[in-house]
């Protein structure tokens, strides 16, 4: 049973990060939609279907629990922000030609992860990981003064979801019921924005076009459903696992990029090399660290 709850685990996690790295096409077949009013898309259809998620997972008492705790909804209102605005710079650097640095940001995440425990934690880079961060520094540097300016996409990108990351790590919230409030919280100012949208008649939504109205109204399960199965997935894989699979996401944006012709540079190259060995290091500290601490308590219940 365990071995078919993990291969089911894998599969699954597979999926979330599959979706994950082909959002670039997504966005790039509604590149005529303005940025802004493609994250109020996601907010507006992921609250309907989120909600059909929370009542099948029968999460509402948590919803519940959670609306009378005034200091979680505070760090949730945080996390929304810097979601929000990850979501935002995102679109933004996909229609925009820059998905090799959505691509570089989702690599460097997880070393931002460890930094974060570093910075906030207390916590000590054990020696590979500091190897791993070194690389990755050196990585980024390559870029910035084989090009002349910081690749802000990438560094942006990392450190909002290293910061939503972090956020929702110390608060005891799963990660649907989270989300689900999150996006309420953001409802307001989307609908605002929509309905300004819609009355100067400058909204891409039903301007006449059903097959980018219809494609706009998939922003909901698009936003909910990688979630959904990456929190079905870290139920039953360890987090070492978790932490390879990971980066199928970026490893297909790059793909993505290459398929829509963006000019991949010799800097880039060195970068992305420097990024990989990076990666590499950092994956075997994961796997030593992970022989070391067999019996992991579980993640909390998504």
């Amino acid at each position: 049973m365990h071995d078919r709850s993990a291969r089911e685990g894998v599969i699954i996690g597979l999926l979330a990060y599959t979706m994950w790295g082909l959002f670039p096409v997504y966005f790039k077949i509604l590149d005529s939609v303005n940025p802004i009013e493609m994250l109020a898309h996601r907010v507006l259809w992921a609250v309907p279907f989120g909600a059909l998620i929370i009542s099948w997972r029968r999460q509402w008492p948590e919803i519940r629990q959670v609306l009378t705790d005034k200091t979680t909804l505070g760090w949730l209102c945080l996390a929304a922000l810097a979601i929000s605005v990850n979501w935002l710079i995102y679109i933004w650097a996909v229609q925009n030609e820059q998905i090799f640095e959505t691509s570089l940001g989702y690599y460097i995440n997880p070393l931002m992860y460890v930094l974060a425990g570093v910075v906030l934690l207390g916590e000590r880079l054990r020696r590979l990981q500091l190897f791993a961060v070194v690389l990755a520094f050196v990585g980024v540097m390559i870029l910035t003064i084989s090009g002349g300016e910081l690749p802000w996409v990438s560094i942006s990108l990392a450190l909002l979801f290293t910061l939503y990351g972090t956020i929702r790590k110390q608060i005891a919230v799963g990660a649907m019921p989270g989300l689900f409030i999150e996006i309420m919280m953001l409802l307001p100012f989307a609908l605002i924005w929509m309905l300004w949208l819609l009355a100067n008649s400058q909204a891409s939504f039903a301007s006449g076009d059903l097959t980018i109205s219809s494609l706009l109204i998939l922003a909901g399960p698009i936003t909910v459903l990688p979630l959904l199965c990456f929190a079905v997935a870290a139920r039953r894989l360890p987090l070492t696992t978790i932490g390879f699979i990971q980066f199928l996401a970026p490893t297909l944006q790059l793909g993505i990029g290459i398929y829509y012709g963006e000019h991949l540079t010799t800097a880039h190259l060195f970068c992305f090399g420097f990024i990989w060995a990076a990666v590499a290091f950092f994956s075997v500290d994961a796997i030593i660290a992970g022989k070391k601490k067999p019996l992991q308590e579980e993640p909390a219940e998504a």
